[in-house]
């Protein structure tokens, strides 16, 4: 949610952000917030005068109660009781239009930092910077869904019993694999002095709306019937809900943390092939990074978070690149994002596996989380980014890991969380 005042002083910026993420739909939305927000402006002005005759008049009736003028005192209060009456009127008409602005005002999307490129999809996606090398072997690599069932790693007919399409079974070194990379990822995290925390799995709805946009909301996340809460679609979001209604100390800034957790998702699964793997589910785990600063900070962090990701993966042997978001892809908080994709040698082309994102003051500002700061309070930046997704980090570990033999090589980075263990070896049919 942007500040209010950036639309009473700079309409025309506001509809020209509409414009260049493809929302002029959105348009006369500003005008019917300028209309209402004086309309409640004029309204408490209104109320405030009444509140200060009320005030004069009750300070009157005291002085007649005490020159014994009771005739006088009570015609008074009945000007006080009118007051009242009016008052009451006025502050249900406030609370309405409070209400329905903020409703408006949610509509509305941040403003996006003028480097963005614009355009309406994510095929106007801008490639940013490659980071090693994509090689195809002169050898064939399965679908990944095979090479983790060579090694008996991968069991979506139990799942599909248990639970129905887009879940999975992960077994035996697959998911110690899986386990391995988040507990490399995570140590990753703490040696870059990011907080570990595991966070609560479901949030409350006035967090939901705080940290994402009604649209994204339906599209993700699943409500627990009967209760105030919903299952996390990542773990960004009770991470930053953690400080909603805070009043924090600008030396405690920046705030660096990162977070495990599983992950919920509605997204349907794709078509044909893809729903025998694990590319597109129902659940996954993740390590998550998120960072609380000062606003003239949040593009500094911005820079710094994408690249652990880059060097992570890296250091996985695994090709990645730098996708910058165009205008219509941006989610309505996001001030600028940018998409860590990792090669798939199988399918000669990358794929998503994180993303950064900076969205200014927005959160902070719905969330009502502030900074102490010695000017004043402020809303701080607020900045999250994919560290590791398990499911998607596991087929691009797969898949530039496979050797034609069948065997997988174990990153050197991740060996010692798998007992020292350098490949994994498939299972022969006599073995299974």
């Amino acid at each position: 949610m942007i500040d209010i005042n950036i639309i009473r002083n700079n309409k025309e910026k506001v509809i020209t952000n509409l414009k260049k993420k493809y929302q002029e739909e959105k348009i006369p939305l500003v005008d019917k917030i300028l209309t209402s927000d004086k309309k409640l402006r004029d309204i408490k002005v209104k109320a405030d005068e009444l509140r200060m005759n009320r005030n004069k008049i009750s300070d009157a009736i005291g002085q007649d109660m005490r020159n014994k003028d009771i005739k006088s005192a009570e015609k008074k209060k009945e000007e006080v009781k009118n007051i009242n009456e009016q008052l009451s009127t006025l502050e249900k008409e406030e609370e309405t239009l409070n209400s329905s602005i903020k409703e408006m005002m949610m509509k509305i999307p941040n403003i996006i930092d003028e480097s963005v490129p614009i355009g309406p999809d994510d095929s106007c996606n801008v490639e940013l910077e490659k980071f090693g090398d994509p090689t195809i072997p002169d050898y064939e690599i399965p679908y990944h869904a095979d090479i983790l069932e060579s090694f008996n790693g991968l069991d979506k007919v139990s799942s599909g019993r248990t639970s129905g399409n887009g879940f999975y079974y992960l077994m035996g070194d697959a998911a110690r694999l899986s386990s391995a990379m988040l507990s490399y990822a995570r140590d990753y995290m703490i040696d870059k002095n990011f907080i570990y925390c595991i966070p609560p799995f479901m949030i409350r709805s006035d967090v939901v709306t705080g940290v994402m946009s009604f649209e994204e909301m339906d599209a993700m996340m699943y409500k627990i019937e009967g209760e105030d809460l919903y299952l996390i679609g990542t773990s960004e979001h009770s991470m930053i809900g953690k400080f909603k209604g805070q009043i924090i100390k600008e030396k405690e800034l920046p705030i660096t943390m990162t977070s495990y957790s599983p992950c919920f998702r509605k997204e349907v699964g794709a078509h044909g092939i893809e729903e025998r793997g694990i590319y597109r589910v129902h659940q996954f785990e993740k390590q998550e990074m998120i960072v609380l600063c000062k606003p003239e900070q949040s593009m500094e962090w911005y820079n710094k978070m994408w690249q652990y990701t880059v060097e992570i993966f890296r250091n996985m042997n695994i090709p990645v690149r730098t996708l910058e978001c165009c205008s219509g892809d941006l989610a309505d908080l996001k001030v600028k994002s940018c998409d860590v994709e990792a090669f798939s040698p199988r399918q000669n082309k990358y794929f998503e596996v994180g993303s950064c994102s900076t969205l200014g003051d927005a959160q902070a500002r719905r969330l009502g989380i502030r900074i102490k700061g010695e000017n004043g309070n402020y809303y701080p930046h607020t900045l999250n980014n994919t560290v590791l997704a398990s499911t998607r980090a596991l087929i691009a570990l797969l898949e530039n890991n496979y050797n034609k033999d069948g065997s997988i090589t174990i990153p050197e980075v991740l060996r010692k969380y798998m007992g020292g263990k350098d490949k994994i070896i498939p299972i022969t049919k006599n073995e299974k």
